[in-house]
């Protein structure tokens, strides 16, 4: 065997040395993939327990996926160069992003500068706009002339009500409260997971043959221009023409993203691309998110009145205002505890190895092997949350009185608290997603009184391979509270 052979062979072998959770022989280990679709939580835990500290892997279809557990090795994750575990190419393959997205919009992220400047930096100027578009959506979601307890299916609805809060800064009224607009952000999101999902399921040498026959990316970014030409076709002119005029135009995502973009990708197609994208990363994540807060609230409903008496204080001083949602201590708190509680995914950092790797411990990461980490184990250890398995609403509010830690709140991230992503590549939007869900809550809590038909029994989360939804079906009880 020549020294090319010797060094392939020796990969392989590093591979295999890293402890497998269910079979692992070349035929075997489907058995454990067939598993992981449907028990995937079962599996991660099994793993962390077994490897606590270490890493394990576990096997898909078409690879194993190496796990790392504990604070030590995500903290050393952290600070691996992009050229060597690559959060880029990580994602490509789990979106399949040739075959979903286009290349075009991993290659020219100018949306992700937009998100952390633009949006962070106008928050409060248009926060405004998102009160206003929260009080709207709400008031059609959950009728206000019902006497009594009115059922809401309630997954579908906070999706829809996410859609236009986070679109009314990104395309502007009335566009964000457009039916069509709402349906095609809505189904181009879920057809993305879908299609990646499904393209994950075969070889990869069948990848542009399958990516290809699933794709509904074209249709999407046509059916996008035809409804965003009129705005940025003038907005596109009147930087041409008028550009002393530029500075008055409307403060929102469509004028950020013509604003940084240079002039290759400064048309129709690029923005709505850039818009579709946006909402990809922010419906999904966020709406579920929020619905486990708001299963967890209906399922303990004493919590309502903390929650309350804290918003009903904090905006009577302050309005509805981003300066407000910062002293939101106890709501801040409760969608921490419930995001800790209820994950969306088992893998919230993800990278893959650009070239081999070698960890402090002597570990070998052979070129092409994705590296995740085992989030909600960790979130549920008694080592790092005390009595970690009770939902404790206020517990990140009573450790930032006892220590000033600003690490509990919401939007801040740590190598023990991983949902938003952890280092440079931590969740771009989590800021306004953070501001966006405590507004939608006190709303909730000042406007309705909330609770589960069978009180006490919320309703079982619905997982699939690494990622989970809150239940689809289940509905919450509101009543409209009298002034």
């Amino acid at each position: 065997m020549d020294s090319a052979g010797l060094f392939v062979y020796a990969l392989a072998v590093a591979l295999h040395v890293i402890p497998a959770i269910g079979p692992s022989g070349a035929v075997s280990s489907w058995l454990g993939a067939v598993r992981f679709i449907m028990d995937a939580p079962a599996m991660v835990q099994e793993g962390y327990q077994k490897h606590k500290g270490g890493m394990f892997r576990v096997p898909l279809f078409d690879k194993w996926v190496v796990v790392l557990t504990g604070p030590r090795l995500i903290e050393e994750l952290r600070k691996v160069p992009e050229d060597e575990l690559s959060f880029d190419h990580a994602m490509r393959d789990l979106l399949q992003v040739k075959y979903t997205f286009g290349i075009d919009a991993q290659e020219y992220p100018y949306h992700i500068q937009v998100t952390r400047n633009h949006l962070s930096r106008n928050l409060q100027a248009l926060f405004p706009d998102v009160y206003d578009e929260i009080n709207h959506a709400f008031r059609t979601i959950i009728p206000l002339d019902q006497n009594g307890w009115t059922k809401v299916r309630i997954y579908p609805e906070i999706m829809k009500a996410m859609c236009r809060v986070s679109n009314r800064l990104f395309v502007g009224l009335p566009l964000c409260r457009s039916p069509e607009f709402e349906a095609l952000q809505q189904q181009f999101a879920l057809q993305v997971v879908l299609r990646a999902t499904l393209v994950n399921f075969f070889p990869k040498f069948a990848h542009p043959i399958i990516g290809r026959l699933l794709t509904n990316t074209p249709s999407s970014i046509r059916g996008c221009m035809a409804l965003l030409e009129p705005i940025v076709q003038e907005r596109l002119q009147t930087l041409e023409q008028c550009r002393d005029e530029w500075h008055a135009q409307p403060n929102d995502m469509i004028s950020w993203l013509i604003d940084v973009s240079d002039n290759e990708h400064r048309n129709l197609r690029s923005i709505c691309l850039r818009i579709l994208v946006l909402n990809f990363a922010s419906l999904h994540t966020s709406a579920q998110s929020f619905t486990h807060a708001l299963f967890n609230l209906a399922t303990y409903p004493q919590y309502c009145k903390p929650l309350r008496e804290e918003a009903l204080a904090v905006i009577n001083q302050d309005g509805w205002s981003k300066t407000a949602m910062t002293k939101l201590v106890k709501m801040d708190s409760f969608l921490k505890e419930s995001q800790r509680f209820n994950s969306t995914t088992l893998f919230p950092m993800m990278r893959k190895a650009m070239r081999p790797f070698v960890f402090s411990d002597g570990t070998v990461i052979p070129s092409g092997t994705h590296v995740v980490v085992a989030s909600l184990p960790m979130h549920l250890d008694e080592e790092y949350f005390e009595s970690a398995s009770e939902f404790q609403p206020f517990r990140f509010s009573q450790q930032r009185e006892d220590t000033e830690d600003l690490q509990s709140l919401l939007a801040s991230t740590s190598a023990s608290y991983i949902p938003f992503g952890y280092g440079l590549h931590a969740c771009p939007g989590r800021f306004f997603a953070s501001s966006v869900m405590k507004a939608m809550m006190a709303y909730l809590v000042l406007n309705y009184d909330i609770k589960l038909e069978k009180e006490g029994e919320r309703p079982p989360d619905e997982w699939f391979l690494m990622n989970c939804s809150p239940n689809r079906k289940a509905e919450v009880m509101f009543r409209r509270r009298r002034p």
